[in-house]
């Protein structure tokens, strides 16, 4: 009798045991189908095609300035795919442009750009579209930066005006995940767009910050009293974030680079972009880790 009832005790707890992971099992599948789908992806890069990646001007022995920009992208490139791949195709909605401020006159490189807008959503993503995305970008890119300095005609870089008229209208989807990232030195001027109000201005030059007086251990103080940095643009640029690689600051100033940084960092502020990163000119194999993770994980 008792090993009967033994026997029956052990099989109740085998069967309420089996019931239980059961539950947890469907528990699961629940949470899964309910999760909230992928975000969609907008990825905007801004190109800074003035004479800072000139050969001439702006020689590194170590790795030119051009090489680390497509190093650059092409971690961003990878990152793209890699946040695709994540994603079912009934989920995929997703975006990748490249831009420049001004055009370039050179007719080639305006029509390579417009292959590089590219837009993947379940009625064109494939398994072939999405593989070939990282390798096009490549040689693509590769093409532009080739192209600008073969003509050896830098008009400079208005990153300003850009911010002013096209950020919002180009590179913000309502609903999706919005990053720009920016491919400069950190200096930008434009002729056609100096514009100087009080010590607020459209640009920032070696020569301005000397002019200013930014260029002594007691920057910091001088910019926060007499309200140096650009002149604002957007209101509220919340729904986008910014990552700006490549700052070269000049080594005639050893304060170059923390005034180029809170230069940027104020207007960035000023704008209410929330999440934004500010990284110097550095190898693409120590950048990786950084562009990726500035893309896929989100931070806000």
């Amino acid at each position: 009798m008792k090993n009967i009832l033994k026997t029956f005790a052990i099989s109740l707890l085998l069967i309420s045991t089996f019931s239980c992971k059961q539950e947890a099992d469907n528990d699961k599948k629940e949470v899964s189908i309910k999760s909230p789908p992928a975000e969609n992806y907008n990825i905007s890069i801004l190109l800074d095609l003035s004479d800072r990646i000139s050969l001439d001007k702006n020689p590194n022995p170590t790795m030119e300035y051009y090489r680390r920009d497509l190093g650059y992208i092409k971690s961003v490139s990878e990152a793209f795919t890699q946040h695709l791949k994540s994603k079912r195709i009934r989920q995929i909605n997703d975006k990748m442009q490249l831009f420049f401020n001004p055009e370039p006159k050179d007719s080639n490189i305006n029509s390579i750009s417009q292959k590089l807008k590219i837009t993947i959503d379940k009625n064109n993503a494939s398994k072939n579209l999405l593989n070939s995305i990282n390798a096009n970008y490549a040689s693509q890119t590769a093409k532009i930066y080739e192209s600008a300095i073969k003509d050896n005609n830098f008009i400079g870089s208005d990153i300003w005006s850009f911010f002013d008229n096209k950020v919002n209208d180009q590179c913000i989807e309502n609903g999706d995940r919005n990053i720009l990232v920016i491919l400069t030195d950190g200096y930008m001027y434009y002729e056609n767009t100096v514009i100087k109000e009080e010590n607020r201005t459209t640009y920032i030059t070696p020569e301005l910050i000397r002019k200013n007086g930014l260029n002594t251990k007691d920057w910091e103080k001088k910019m926060q009293k007499q309200d140096f940095g650009f002149i604002k643009t957007g209101d509220d640029l919340s729904n986008l974030e910014v990552l700006v690689l490549g700052i070269n600051p000049s080594r005639n100033n050893p304060y170059e680079e923390k005034v180029i940084k809170a230069y940027w960092t104020k207007w960035f502020t000023e704008m209410k972009i929330k999440h934004f990163e500010i990284k110097n000119a550095d190898l693409p194999s120590n950048m990786e880790k950084i562009i990726k993770d500035f893309i896929l994980v989100k931070k806000l």
